[in-house]
């Protein structure tokens, strides 16, 4: 279930969006195919830990941060995947696994890879295993207002990102 703090967040904020329940599932390509979309339909958050803070990262379900690109862009030496027990408890009411990517709403900077521009309308891990928020892309940007580039690794030709929406 969904924390009512996020619901709360999105109404105060005016931000429309759809509550999508779908089987348990704890890794985001498992989520694309419970709910029958690509995964490039679906935005992970991936937490990294940078010298003076955490920072939310948000990239496609089959996507990789490239750890170079996002530590360059940040201007940075030194940047990686941040233990989990160094951010469980800024999200203290949802699932471990399942953080959702308003950083605006936990204090966190947010960072999102331009690839997800895209995708018109995404689901968005919102603190549960069992259900996602569905939201387009354009309302996430005007929320969060999170830095927006490159910072996954490159992929091949073959994966190049095309879907429209969600709903025809």
């Amino acid at each position: 279930m969904i924390p009512d703090s996020i619901i709360a967040y999105l109404q105060r904020h005016r931000v429309p969006f759809e509550r999508r329940s779908h089987f348990r599932a704890i890794r985001a390509q498992s989520l694309a195919a419970s709910l029958h979309v690509t995964g490039f339909q679906v935005a992970k958050t991936v937490i990294l830990h940078a010298p003076d803070r955490l920072w939310l990262c948000v990239v496609s379900a089959p996507d990789t941060v490239d750890l170079g690109r996002v530590a360059e862009m940040l201007g940075v030496r030194r940047l990686r995947l941040a233990e989990e027990s160094e951010f469980v408890d800024l999200f203290p009411e949802c699932e471990a696994g399942a953080e959702p990517p308003f950083g605006q709403l936990y204090g966190l900077p947010v960072m999102v890879d331009e690839h997800l521009r895209h995708a018109g309308r995404l689901l968005f891990r919102a603190g549960s295993h069992t259900e996602v928020l569905e939201l387009r892309f354009e309302e996430f940007l005007q929320l969060e207002e999170p830095l927006l580039g490159h910072i996954v690794r490159d992929r091949p030709r073959e994966l190049a990102y095309a879907p429209a929406e969600l709903h025809a």
